[in-house]
């Protein structure tokens, strides 16, 4: 949006960002709960997998300042950030939750997801 310099592009970037924003919940929870479990600590489980977003906004910087040189690339680097969350959520999340037999919660809870990522995406 900020190499465009148009308010459409600027409203879609936007939209991204909430996008990345809600998607950002499964990939803390693969870090807090592991942890959590280990240590029996909900504040550690809920500060490390919040520090563990904390490159993001890093990386966001030296994407916007990049983002002329990027574009033609920016297809493929999305398809590779969206594969590279869903193999935490299909390595990590998906059999830490089938672990305790709660496997009907879980493929309701990936659907339910899905679902709400998908309205997202056309909607914004």
């Amino acid at each position: 949006a900020y190499a465009l310099g148009s308010t459409s592009a600027f409203i879609a970037a936007v939209g991204l960002a909430v996008g990345i924003g809600i998607q950002n919940f499964p990939e803390g929870a693969a870090v807090a709960l592991p942890i959590k479990g280990v240590t029996e600590s909900k504040l550690k489980g809920f500060l490390f997998g919040a520090a563990s977003g904390i490159v993001e906004p890093i990386f966001a910087l030296i994407g916007l300042f990049l983002s002329a040189y990027l574009q033609p690339l920016q297809t493929w680097l999305l398809a590779f950030s969206a594969g590279a969350m869903m193999f935490v959520v299909a390595e990590e999340l998906i059999p830490e939750a089938n672990a305790n037999g709660a496997t009907a919660s879980t493929a309701w809870g990936l659907m339910i997801g899905f679902l709400i990522m998908m309205i997202l995406d056309v909607s914004l």
